[in-house]
């Protein structure tokens, strides 16, 4: 039954009409599909045609609206497969060799067929029967079988986009109208599919690194449009699925060098769109990770290009109030950049003290962390051009009430190559923070940061005790100043207190 509707499949090709379901989850003439992937304007369901560089499609705009009214109509009815249409495929080494590709072909056309898994119980054999085939089709791929005729790498990833681009379902906080849902606290959503999707991801992985694909074929199908739909899904809330994306996605970066240009222009513009206009999106951890990795192969000199990525969409990463969901991978993607080229740590630092928290007393701790890796990283002309701001957004650290904002800031002198930074600049600093750790000393109510301050007091006058002694006559002077300020407002208060009392009383008092 399944050969007879491959067959009158192939005899209707190009008389389908628009109106009629599409075979396999393949669209009706015209090349349409319904409904996009969320956050993005591209077109993705089950019936997808991928964009081949090999293919061109001419379509009219009102043939466009009928097959989208028709694809709407037939994605509705798709959930009605019947047991007839899947047939179990012979077993690779049950045929001829000769006879493998088009097994090989069957067996795609057969996983083009996609299944509602919201009901567990409903053609229970189909799913199974498909799960097993996407299994063999894998083992073929990975067996090394011998190469991959274009034909079947065509066949292949247009099953591969069928399965996996899709609408995603609403985001957690589209569902409930919360904005204020903590993703760390939540059960992440995962994808129903997932026991066909994965292995559908298996198989692309494993045909994108497999030395039997010919890249110079693979790159008319595996083209901009099909990368484009794969960075629309690491938007997925399901996180086994943004690790299949991940992975595959540096793969095709390594594999593909034509598209490592356009790779890092997309994730630059969903990176910008995420700061400036939604503050959402689930892959950006993923997302930094493909690019920790990228950054790490930079050649030297940096481009100019990649110094502006660094300034315009990595440094303002720090603005968004989720980045502590990132924060670890945005860190290591920071410091590998001053690590690449040390004259880029000034850029750093002043761009986090840009962003630097003002009420987020967590967030304030993330950014310490970071500017001790950077500051890890950091020579001593770079750090002298920064060094005054610097010191003096680390001052109000210190006199954080949050405790583990100024211990973290403390901590910051347990660093033996920041305390030579310091110290070769310690004319500058000292002024700077020793009223800080003056202040901590006399009133920090904690007992542990009031500690850590007696240390590192003890090793500024180690350090240098004539600087110190200085420090600390200005100190006092200051204080000396500001208590005679203090007196001389108090007493011009009660002078003008008894000149109203004065007034009251019908006397008049002389103020001088």
């Amino acid at each position: 039954m399944f050969n007879k509707i491959i067959k009158r499949a192939n005899r209707k090709g190009s008389k389908a009409d628009a109106n009629e379901p599409a075979s396999y989850g393949y669209p009706a003439a015209g090349g349409g599909g319904g409904g996009g992937l969320r956050n993005s304007g591209s077109v993705s369901t089950s019936n997808v045609t991928v964009n081949h560089s090999s293919r061109s499609t001419v379509t009219s705009t009102a043939g466009n609206s009928q097959q989208q009214q028709s694809t709407n109509q037939n994605n509705n009815n798709n959930n009605t497969v019947t047991s007839d249409i899947v047939e179990f495929l012979p077993l690779f080494r049950d045929v001829a060799v000769s006879d493998r590709q088009n097994l090989f072909l069957r067996k795609l056309q057969l996983c083009c067929i996609l299944f509602d898994f919201s009901d567990t119980l409903r053609l229970v054999r189909e799913k199974e029967t498909k799960r097993v085939t996407l299994l063999e089709l894998v083992d073929f791929i990975q067996s090394g079988s011998g190469k991959i005729t274009e034909n079947v790498q065509e066949e292949l990833i247009r099953m591969v986009s069928i399965n996996i681009f899709r609408c995603l379902p609403p985001a957690s906080h589209e569902n409930t109208g919360s904005e204020t849902n903590d993703p760390d606290e939540d059960e992440p959503y995962l994808e129903p599919a997932w026991l066909h999707l994965q292995i559908v991801y298996e198989l692309l992985l494993r045909y994108i690194v497999s030395s039997d694909t010919d890249t110079k074929i693979a790159k008319r199908y595996i083209d901009h449009s099909f990368v484009l739909k794969l960075l629309d899904l690491f938007d997925s809330e399901d996180p086994r699925e943004r690790e299949y994306l991940k992975t595959i996605l540096h793969r095709i970066y390594g594999k593909f060098m034509v598209h490592r240009p356009f790779i890092r222009k997309a994730i630059n513009n969903i990176f910008y769109r995420f700061i400036f206009e939604t503050e959402r999106h689930s892959g950006i951890g993923e997302l930094l990770e493909i690019l920790g990795s990228i950054i790490n192969g930079f050649a030297l000199p940096m481009k100019e290009e990649h110094k502006l990525f660094l300034v315009r969409a990595l440094i303002p990463l720090h603005k968004p109030k989720s980045v502590g969901l990132y924060h670890q991978q945005l860190s290591y993607c920071i410091t590998q950049f001053v690590e690449k080229d040390y004259k880029l740590a000034d850029t750093v630092i002043r761009g986090l003290l840009k962003y630097w928290p003002v009420t987020n007393c967590q967030k304030e701790v993330l950014f310490l962390n970071e500017l001790e890796e950077v500051l890890e990283a950091t020579q001593s002309p770079e750090f002298q051009r920064c060094m005054v701001p610097l010191f003096r957004q680390i001052g109000r650290c210190l006199n954080s009430s949050h405790f583990q904002v100024a211990e973290r800031a403390l901590f910051l002198w347990n660093n033996e190559h920041i305390v030579s930074l310091i110290a070769q600049n310690r004319s500058v600093i000292f002024p700077i923070i020793y009223e800080a750790l003056e202040r901590n000393m006399q009133s920090h109510w904690n007992q542990a940061v009031h500690g850590l301050t007696g240390n590192v007091r003890k090793m500024f006058v180690e350090m240098d005790n004539e600087l110190f002694e200085e420090c600390q006559r200005q100190y006092e002077e200051k204080e000396s100043r500001a208590k005679g300020l203090e007196e001389q407002r108090e007493l011009t208060w009660r002078r003008l207190e008894e000149v109203v009392a004065a007034k009251a009383g019908g006397e008049e008092v002389m103020v001088s």
